[in-house]
């Protein structure tokens, strides 16, 4: 290495390694540390389970990733990156043995909802599916690194997303089309009356219609990968098993960019209490299986679909995240996000078998076992589940915290995206990716645009180091 950097980044996860990227297409001098001894973050890729059976031990689908406005300027099929996609991106199941869909046709998933819903729906989308590149663009960026290409676009998408999704169901009149959009919004682990929320449920959706909700083939290990294989074509450095605890134990450099919570980083880079508001949100209870065969949905749709949402209805949902994010106790009935990965890669799993990855929501720091509220959660919708277990290998916060240091509590949104929160994050500033060491600067999902394996929050943060560099010869 030089004698003096132009960037360090600490932590290789997605956001990490894309900024490292965006400042070395700069031609400067950057280098990756990363504490496990494999790069990755949330988008990891192991055999938990079995011989033969890869899983995802965080992320798995990727509707932000495939629609990331900073992954789509970056060759990373040359790579090795493959997005497979299901024949559906989304199913809802309900009681009655139907469902409810997310399709990449507005049309199909309209339809689902049933004829009082669809033209609602329909409505609902319609100024956006034509402009998504744009407006996930404008969205997931902020004034201060790049100006709204379509300021009307944006406009509207604020009027419509803004309000707690609460009042955007409303405009739906069944249980369908409410139950499926409050499912959308629960994947930022947040009551379903805060603020934006609304916001949250329309990109999900949007991103089925764009492109769709595939997964990366092979595992979303892939996705760090192919991040890091680009990196260092462009003379970029990546260490890994090198635990940072201060400053001192990194090379001199002109920058240090984190890729990590808000709390870690100001206790390496002597922040003292600067993040001592910040908060951390529900945690997750997760179970990687290994299974003799597909799911047994009872209702036909999710055979076919990559993610599953599972709950039966809108209620349901918002109840569970209530008692995960304020009730202080594990929801006898979670809310579950699951992932059939196999559907789309059938090389995850040895021929024949398959992989399954589900979630419920519990509160921050939970140490108990939700394998048994999980389980019985899937035989309602698909009996006789439990006969297709060959294996299961289940992480509560705790072992989600081990796994990955962002996760506080087992919070894989690195913050709670309650509130305000879930804009004005870290703190509310027009610099979020700042810090009060001129020379610091943060790039984690605790910046915006938020959670996800899209890299953004890395994209926005490296404009903002690259500015602060030009100023400083």
């Amino acid at each position: 290495m030089p004698p003096m950097l132009d960037a360090v980044v600490v932590g290789a996860g997605p956001n990490g390694l894309t900024a490292a990227v965006e400042l070395a297409r700069r031609d400067l001098a950057v280098a990756v540390f990363e504490a496990r001894d494999t790069v990755g973050g949330g988008a990891r890729t192991e055999e938990l389970t079995l011989p033969g059976f890869r899983h995802d031990p965080c992320s798995a689908a990727h509707p932000l990733g495939v629609n990331s406005p900073v992954f789509r300027t970056m060759p990373l099929d040359r790579y090795g990156l493959e997005w497979r996609h299901a024949e559906l991106p989304m199913a809802h199941p309900f009681l009655d043995g139907t469902a409810a869909v997310l399709s990449r046709s507005v049309t199909e998933t309209a339809a689902s909802f049933g004829p009082r819903d669809a033209v609602a729906y329909r409505r609902l989308v319609a100024p956006f599916t034509d402009r998504t590149d744009v407006l996930f663009r404008d969205f997931m960026s902020l004034p201060r690194t790049a100006l709204p290409r379509s300021p009307v676009t944006l406009a509207r998408f604020g009027l419509a997303g803004l309000p707690p999704s609460t009042w955007l169901m409303r405009r739906f009149r069944d249980e369908r089309a409410r139950t499926l959009f409050a499912g959308l919004v629960a994947h930022v682990m947040a009551p379903l009356g805060g603020i934006a929320t609304g916001a949250v449920g329309l990109v999900f959706a949007l991103a089925a219609h764009a492109r769709g909700w595939p997964v990366a083939r092979g595992g979303s290990q892939a996705i760090s990968d192919a991040l890091t294989a680009y990196l260092k074509d462009l003379g970029g450095a990546v260490h890994t098993d090198y635990e940072v605890r201060r400053l001192d134990d990194l090379p001199p450099a002109r920058a240090y960019v984190f890729d990590t919570s808000p709390t870690a980083a100001a206790k390496i880079a002597g922040l003292g209490r600067a993040y001592e508001r910040y908060r951390y949100g529900a945690g997750v209870f997760k179970i990687d299986y290994a299974l003799d065969g597909p799911v047994p949905w009872t209702a036909e749709e999710p055979r076919r679909a990559g993610t599953v949402q599972v709950a039966a209805d809108s209620r349901e949902i918002g109840t569970a995240l209530e008692q995960a994010s304020r009730g202080g106790r594990a929801p006898d009935r979670p809310f579950l996000i699951t992932v059939q990965p196999t559907l789309a890669d059938p090389s995850r799993a040895p021929e024949g078998k398959h992989t399954f990855w589900a979630y419920g929501h519990v509160p921050n720091g939970w140490r108990g076992d939700l394998t048994e509220a999980i389980e019985r959660q899937l035989e309602r919708f698909a009996p006789g589940f439990r006969d297709r277990v060959l294996a299961r290998a289940t992480a509560g916060p705790p072992e989600m915290a081990a796994r990955n240091a962002n996760y506080l509590g087992g919070d894989i949104a690195c913050g709670s995206a309650a509130g305000l929160q879930l804009l004005l994050r870290p703190r509310p500033s027009l610099f979020p990716y700042h810090t009060r060491h001129p020379a610091v600067f943060l790039c984690s999902a605790a910046t915006p645009p938020g959670p996800g394996v899209h890299g953004m929050s890395g994209h926005n943060a490296a404009k903002a180091v690259w500015r602060r560099l030009r100023q400083r010869p």
